[in-house]
């Protein structure tokens, strides 16, 4: 039987309060109590009440929707109106999709070859060439990304000194409609030129994918044909080579190492207590994800190495990163340009990456049946959504769990309820899920200070935090899945001395770190 759809019926001051549930219905029913509360403004006391009545009635009509289930059965079953070879093909198939032996024996996508191949080479002494071969084709894409970016700054600052002699002249020679005209000519030509930029780095990174890929084939061919891993001879990419010995200005200059940091570990557990690593450190988020852009520099940094052993593998390092409600917004504008200044050779580019996920949100949006606690006049996301891209390319970070915020966060009233606070639970649940074992997450829900942070409400933000945060951590003991190793707090950078001090001393209070007693 299909699940159905049955009106839960609530009374508050002799109006009725009618909302449609799913039966049955497997969600937490104190998150469903929040919501209805939320959504028909009732007082904040009734939620208990509530919890009791819903509770009620969702045992009730699941335990109608199994028993008319049941007759059904029982009585197509007496009647011989079983269709016993629809059963066992439904049998077949449940066999096949959840056990291995019963399973489609297929042969490994090109994607999946490729993933072992990585992998197999990236533990062996081939890893030193393959980061150092990397390293050498990121540098030619971040030189002519730059090349780009100067083409298209003289070409900007020419065209405002046309603009600007334009406007002198208003009065004299030139008119509004002679303006209007050259800002259309300006743009269309700011226009092709960036679009005809942007193919020719497209089209170099794609070339570089395709090498990238054959070559890593190629060498494990070889390796596998002596039966050995030896550290394989460098490449040799001819086309590349007089590119990459041109000198070029860094765009980013040099990643300051951040100087506020604090490391802890700490034991979390109702009975069997994990051992956790807890940082808080002050810096740009930014330098997570940027990789050390100096053209000095002839050697992969180590956090690539780390980067490079942790992929395809079940200890991925996650990053929270603060958004609007919009698939690849502004907010997102310099991590993007990021990922930009590299060819990614694992996975989709960014701008494939959401692209993908906007159609997928889009269709999302226009299902009537997908979400009925959502407005379905809405096509944007709401605080407390997230979605993830996964990249090869970043400095320190796997995968990129991006949340949807707004301006409620500036407030200082939020609670353990807002949906900012839950989206955490969830992307906490999503990484223990799927192998993230570090993560990092923004301790004040902000990554840039504001006027309104004040040190009682950065102290009030912090503690709401950590609590949660410490809450989420001894529930996912019973999610399954990995454990969460590495959790680090992020502040923004430029935060006082005092405010660090403040949060440090207040991490292991609230976690309760346990200390050995030293009996003399």
């Amino acid at each position: 039987m299909p699940v159905e759809k049955k009106d839960f019926i609530y009374i508050h001051d002799k109006h009725g309060i009618e909302y449609p549930i799913l039966i049955p219905y497997d969600d937490p029913i104190d998150e469903l109590a929040h919501i209805i509360l939320i959504k028909n403004n009732l007082p904040i006391y009734k939620e208990k009440e509530l919890k009791l009545h819903l509770e009620e009635f969702i045992q009730a009509r699941t335990t109608e929707y199994y028993e008319e289930l049941s007759s059904a059965l029982v009585s197509n079953a007496k009647e011989n109106k079983l269709n016993l070879e629809e059963i066992i093909e439904d049998w077949e198939k449940l066999m096949g999709e959840e056990v291995v032996e019963f399973g489609e024996k297929r042969c490994a996508s090109d994607e999946e070859l490729f993933a072992t191949a990585y992998h197999k080479l990236v533990h062996s002494p081939a890893l030193e060439t393959i980061l150092q071969f990397e390293h050498m084709l990121s540098k030619t894409i971040r030189l002519k990304t730059d090349e780009k970016n100067n083409i298209m700054k003289s070409l900007s600052e020419r065209q405002n000194e046309e603009m600007n002699n334009a406007v002198d002249r208003l009065e004299q020679d030139m008119t509004e409609l002679k303006i209007n005209e050259l800002v259309a000519k300006h743009y269309e030509t700011h226009s092709l030129l960036q679009g005809k930029l942007n193919s020719e780095i497209d089209t170099m990174k794609e070339a570089q994918r395709r090498q990238y890929r054959e070559w890593i084939m190629q060498m494990l061919e070889e390796n596998q044909a002596n039966s050995s891993l030896p550290t394989p001879s460098s490449p040799n990419p001819a086309p590349l080579k007089e590119f990459v010995s041109q000198d070029s200005t860094s765009s980013r200059g040099h990643i300051d190492t951040p100087l506020l940091e604090e490391s802890f570990t700490i034991h979390l557990g109702s009975q069997l207590k994990q051992m956790h690593n807890i940082r808080i450190l002050s810096a740009n988020v930014m330098e997570l994800c940027s990789v050390e852009d100096n053209q000095e520099m002839s050697e992969p940094t180590p956090q690539l190495l780390q980067t490079a052993l942790g992929l395809y593998s079940n200890d991925l390092t996650g990053l929270v990163l603060m958004t609007d409600n919009k698939i690849g917004s502004r907010l997102t504008q310099e991590f993007q340009e990021i990922c930009q200044r590299t060819t990614e050779f694992h996975f989709p580019h960014i701008e494939e990456q959401l692209d993908k996920i906007s159609d997928i949100a889009h269709q999302y949006f226009r299902n009537p049946h997908s979400d009925t606690t959502r407005n379905s006049n809405s096509e944007l996301l709401q605080p407390g959504d997230f979605y993830i891209t996964k990249h090869s390319n970043l400095e320190q970070v796997h995968v990129i769990f991006h949340m949807v915020t707004d301006d409620s966060l500036r407030g200082s009233n939020i609670n353990s309820r807002h949906p900012v606070v839950l989206g955490l639970r969830h992307i906490l649940k999503i990484a223990c899920s799927n192998e993230v074992t570090s993560l990092t997450i923004p301790l004040l829900l902000q990554y840039d200070m504001t006027e309104e942070m004040t040190m009682s409400w950065c102290e009030k933000r912090a503690e709401l935090v950590f609590k949660c945060v410490k809450g989420f951590m001894i529930e996912m003991a019973s999610w399954g899945g990995s454990e969460l190793k590495n959790l680090q707090f992020m502040l923004p950078q430029g935060i006082s001395n005092t405010v660090f001090t403040s949060m440090t001393e207040m991490l292991p209070r609230i976690f309760k770190m346990s200390n050995p007693k030293v009996l003399k």
